[in-house]
């Protein structure tokens, strides 16, 4: 593998191997700022659909495919920068990606209808996908003691941050300050400025190789491993979905408030929960974060199914924290499985497949929920999707040893 110098390198050793502890630690909580910011800024608008709606006039259908957009331009960009960014260098793709992260938090701001949030959602889309495997690596490739473990707890962490970071600064800034729709996006244009200098930063780490574009495909040796990870994230990431697109309208209505703070605190309990969790289980084996998580997922699902039937805004907290503990967990060990199993060669390729399971439960679900919804009613839809991910994932733990029996 061959790591790029800087112009003042001329001993021969690469740049990641010169780094003085204190510019290793700086590249590595640089990278872990810049994912946390660029997944805030795709969280950033949730609090906003509702008035957006009401503003542009349109319906709870054609909110579910504003999300579909953002989802089906990540997908092929995962697929398309991962291996890219693994033969041209990291910096040569994340560069790039966070400037069309840029444009479309401008999108956002300048939004006169809903043209223009299909717009930003799809340029959000592609520079999540451009930069969610390319940054993961970059971050265990940077990690100053090469410990592949911590690097994706980091990840993680960061991942989780930015989704409950993203709707809590959103809500904040649209409820206390003025120019709701338009403030909280310059905010994040200002937060991505330091971000862009830490990604300057990172050694372009290449495999020197040709890229070309190819069929999604895993490494020998890794399918069992990678069936096992990607399942577990799949059912993880349709629970979040869900949750995440639910929980501020379920929370706002049981409380009675129309504070958008209200809504997006409750469902900062998932990722809030998803992290600490991922902090309390790190160390722990593959196995083990796998068969607290998926359990911890499927109970869950079952309290949200018995929150609304009773319209219990505590039964919805608690289920929120045991969605968000359980998927912390199952993904942080997806995560780790992973990560520590890629070939160097092929490091974010690898990282961006697994990626794509994870969004393919975010998005599929959610559809399917909003559509199931026109003609069953929200809460017989929420219920009968609890159900049947809350038997997937008891069946998928039941299926583990077969998964990852050796050949």
């Amino acid at each position: 593998m061959a790591i790029e110098q800087s112009p003042a390198a001329d001993t021969g050793v690469p740049v990641a191997q010169q780094d003085s502890p204190v510019g290793s630690r700086l590249r590595f909580w640089g990278a872990a700022y810049a994912l946390l910011i660029l997944f805030t800024g795709t969280n950033l608008a949730t609090p906003l659909y509702h008035g957006y709606a009401q503003r542009f006039g349109f319906s709870p259908l054609m909110l579910t495919l504003v999300f579909a957009a953002y989802v089906g331009a990540l997908i092929p960009s995962l697929l398309v920068a991962g291996p890219a960014s693994d033969a041209l260098g990291r910096r040569t793709i994340l560069l790039p990606a966070l400037a069309v992260a840029a444009l479309g938090t401008l999108a956002f701001a300048l939004a006169t209808g809903l043209v223009w949030l299909f717009a930003a959602r799809i340029l959000q889309g592609v520079a999540m996908g451009a930069a969610s495997g390319a940054l993961t690596a970059a971050i265990s490739e940077v990690e100053p003691r090469g410990d592949r473990r911590r690097a994706a707890l980091v990840s993680a962490m960061a991942t989780a941050g930015g989704m409950g970071v993203g709707p809590m600064l959103g809500a904040v800034v649209a409820q206390y300050f003025p120019q709701p729709y338009v403030t909280p996006f310059v905010v994040h244009l200002v937060l991505l400025i330091p971000a862009g200098v830490f990604l300057a930063m990172l050694p372009s780490v290449r495999t020197g190789g040709r890229w070309r574009p190819r069929r999604p495909s895993i490494p020998s040796g890794m399918g069992r491993t990678f069936a096992a990870a990607g399942s577990a994230a799949f059912l993880g990431f349709a629970v979040v979905g869900v949750f995440l697109t639910l929980v501020p309208t379920y929370a706002a209505t049981l409380s009675g408030s129309s504070n958008l703070v209200v809504g997006s605190a409750a469902a900062a309990v998932l990722p809030v929960a998803w992290s600490v969790a991922q902090l309390i289980g790190y160390g722990k084996s593959e196995r083990a974060l796998e068969h607290t998580g998926l359990p911890l997922l499927a109970a869950g699902l079952a309290l949200l199914a018995l929150a609304g039937a009773v319209s219990s805004l505590t039964l919805l907290l608690a289920a929120t924290l045991l969605a968000g503990a359980g998927h912390g967990l199952a993904f942080l060990s997806g995560l780790t499985a992973v990560n520590a199993a890629a070939p160097a060669d092929r490091h974010a390729d690898v990282l961006s497949t697994y990626y794509v399971m994870g969004y393919c439960g975010t998005g599929g679900p959610v559809i399917g929920v909003g559509l199931l919804a026109g003609t069953t009613g929200t809460l017989h839809a929420v219920q009968l999707f609890a159900a049947a991910v809350a038997v997937a994932c008891l069946l998928r733990l039941a299926l583990r040893p077969t998964l990852v029996r050796s050949s």
